[in-house]
């Protein structure tokens, strides 16, 4: 995964009810380390623009929420939303490397004997009495 893949640009839109809320919203964002922000009025939205492994898009919007701003809910706002909640957060796990194993499972054990076992047709049992007629 790139440097690049992690820099996110995205949209919070807010409710027209109360208004003024991208102003105040932008400068309480503006505090937070590792965020750019730009309000867009026309919209009523602001622009935000931060890197992966520093802010989640649901974090920001928990962050706005719990100091009591409102956010867009229409429907359309709502998936949108999911859906990159949802990017993020596999993106962000799937990051995660595996642990390296210091001992092997013993599952290996048993590959390993099976690898060294004969395959196929094979029968102990003598051949004259396998043909024992």
């Amino acid at each position: 995964m790139t440097h690049a893949d992690l820099r996110k640009k995205r949209e919070i839109l807010f409710s027209k009810f109360p208004p003024g809320q991208v102003p105040e919203a932008a400068d309480d964002l503006k505090h937070l380390d590792e965020i750019d922000v730009e309000p867009k009025f026309e919209k009523r939205a602001l622009g935000v623009e931060y890197e992966l492994t520093q802010h989640t898009l649901a974090e920001l919007e928990d962050h706005l929420e719990d100091k009591g701003y409102h956010l867009d809910n229409t429907l359309m706002s709502k998936l949108t939303r999911a859906l990159i909640h949802y990017v993020e957060e596999t993106q962000l796990h799937n990051m995660v490397v595996p642990e390296k194993r210091l001992k092997p499972s013993p599952e290996e054990a048993y590959v390993k004997a099976w690898e060294t076992r004969p395959h196929g047709d094979h029968d102990d049992t003598p051949p004259e009495w396998r043909e024992y007629k």
